[in-house]
């Protein structure tokens, strides 16, 4: 078992749980969730049904959290969902989730880079500054290792700022609909109602509703810096899914009595990028636009700051597990930081971001289109494994919880997750908008990189047989 004493340690009990939400909320990015990814659901979904879906999709991260949050006093250390999938179901497992995992965030992370760069070009234009997409893609890299260098907290206040500062222009325009008494429609609760949810293009809908809650490990992975982690972590996950969720049906269900509940999925097709913009611009004022416009920007980076962290934090546990470059496993001496895992992380992303522009990607309909979805579907297939692991660490640890707990609730939440895979899977061609052969691989590839990973781990069992028996332990 590795020796992670001293400065190999992450700062312990430097952040509490509002730090912990900060992060997992910044990794939603709600300005990019609900002004990017709404009006397509909008548009090409159950039209008025968005709000109940992201009731849908919050119920079953709800069921999730249940055995995650159950598992979390037996687990320590940075590992996230790698040392929840290696305890329940052994390092083959263990070692398939992570790689999966790896593949989601640095996914993510390379699609919000290239979104970022998209709207800071868009946003300067006008200044006539006008510069390649990939300098300001690296310029934000850049800051972003910075600031991920820093002790953590530092990052949480920032995140939260950004987070804050989001969620008031939101909620100022969801209150202006309300004071405006809706649309031409008046107020009422379409939207909620099952006639809305469950009616055609669900399925579509809960595609993009679930892109919104990528992000969601965050809580665990932060457990050896967190203060009190055995009460914090499970308070932050269950505050972390409600408020997305409350927040996104709030915000989606009043811009649909806005333009209607009847008219909603027309007005979103007629105008995805001013469906939010326009519906500001006339209840608040042109300021809003530009506020919205330049909060869009702090959504991106604050989501950007997130992921590093969280990555970050991957690259040292596999490193204090032997599973990567040991040197990934050093902390700052003063901050307490993985720093050596992020300058790697850094100069992995800055190669990827550059293959991407020699080839002449576009920055959004490839490298972010393309991202996302196979984000969106490598993560879901981590969480089913999560659930899964769940059931099997209980059924062979002594405990005095429910079987509701450790049982009926992770395995809903397994079914619910895997029928999200397929989901997505199905509809992967309308989340990239290609329909190019590799897109469609996207599923197959997920799990044959889950199948890499344990093929890697058989092969470290025979090898170092100490070493495969230990894995999702060294950090304790």
């Amino acid at each position: 078992m590795t020796d992670m004493t001293g400065e190999s340690r992450l700062q312990g009990n430097s952040i509490g749980l509002t730090h912990i939400v900060f992060f997992v909320v910044a990794a939603a990015a709600p300005m990019t969730a609900v002004v990017g990814a709404t009006p397509p659901a909008f548009a090409f979904g159950n039209g008025a049904g968005v709000p109940g879906a992201f009731v849908l999709a919050g119920a079953l991260y709800l069921l999730f959290s249940v055995g995650y949050t159950a598992m979390t006093p037996h687990i320590s250390g940075a590992g996230g969902f790698f040392s929840y999938i290696s305890r329940g179901l052994g390092g083959a497992a263990g070692i398939a989730g992570a790689l999966m995992a790896l593949v989601a965030y640095f996914a993510i992370q390379l699609g919000i880079y290239a979104l970022f760069a998209v709207f800071t070009s868009a946003t300067l234009a006008p200044l006539g500054v006008d510069l390649p997409w990939w300098i300001w893609a690296l310029a934000a890299l850049a800051a972003v290792v910075v600031l991920g260098r820093r002790n953590i907290a530092i990052s949480g206040r920032i995140l939260g700022a950004c987070m804050v500062a989001e969620l008031l222009i939101l909620l100022l325009l969801d209150v202006a609909i309300l004071l405006h008494g809706g649309g031409p429609e008046g107020l009422s609760l379409a939207g909620f109602r099952p006639a809305d949810v469950f009616g055609p293009g669900l399925g579509v809908s809960m595609v993009f509703v679930l892109g919104a809650y990528v992000g969601f490990e965050a809580t665990a992975i932060f457990a050896e810096e967190a203060h009190q982690p055995h009460r914090t972590i499970p308070r932050a996950t269950y505050v972390a899914v409600l408020l997305i969720t409350v927040f996104y049906a709030l915000s989606t269900w009043a811009i649909s009595q806005y333009y209607g509940p009847s008219t909603v999925r027309e007005a979103a097709s007629a105008s995805l990028e001013g469906f939010y913009f326009n519906a500001a611009a006339e209840l608040l004022g042109p300021w809003s636009v530009q506020v919205m416009n330049l909060l869009l920007l702090t959504s991106l980076f604050a989501c950007l700051l997130s992921f590093h962290n969280t990555l970050n934090r991957y690259f040292y546990t596999l490193a204090c597990e032997s599973l990567a470059w040991r040197a990934m496993g050093r902390v700052h001496p003063e901050h307490g930081s993985p720093h050596v895992a992020g300058l790697v992380q850094a100069v992995l992303v800055a190669l990827i971001l550059g293959g991407f522009a020699l080839g002449q990607a576009d920055p959004y309909t490839v490298v972010f289109s393309w991202m996302a979805g196979l984000a969106v579907l490598a993560i879901l297939g981590t969480q089913v494994l999560v659930s899964v692991s769940v059931i099997r660490f209980f059924r062979h640890q002594p405990h005095a919880r429910s079987g509701l707990v450790v049982l009926v609730a992770p395995a809903l939440a397994t079914l619910g997750l895997g029928a999200a895979f397929v989901l997505v899977g199905a509809n992967i061609s309308l989340l990239t908008g290609s329909d190019r052969l590799i897109v469609r691989a996207f599923p197959v590839l997920v799990v044959a990189v889950g199948l890499v990973g344990a093929l890697l781990a058989l092969g470290i069992r025979r090898r170092d047989p100490a070493l495969y028996v230990n894995l999702g332990r060294s950090l304790d």
